[in-house]
């Protein structure tokens, strides 16, 4: 595997849960076992697009808190 980028790794996150069919979390671990990559190093490859995917994925499998959507304020 060539040396890792965000753009680079976005693109192979955004394939993989394309070519796939896995959510973005699935496709992080499954390039990570594929390629021998630790989990926790790869946090400073992810985009804020990919981050947001991941968080809102984790939102909908209850891994975390649910935001309100409505402000009433």
């Amino acid at each position: 595997m060539q040396p890792l980028t965000k753009a680079k790794f976005t693109k192979l996150i955004q394939h993989t849960v394309l070519e796939k069919r896995l959510t973005y979390i699935d496709a992080i671990v499954d390039i990570c076992d594929e390629n021998k990559i630790e989990i926790e190093d790869i946090s400073k490859f992810l985009s804020p697009v990919v981050k947001e995917k991941i968080e809102v994925e984790a939102m909908n499998l209850n891994y975390l808190p649910k935001e309100s959507t409505l402000d009433f304020d």
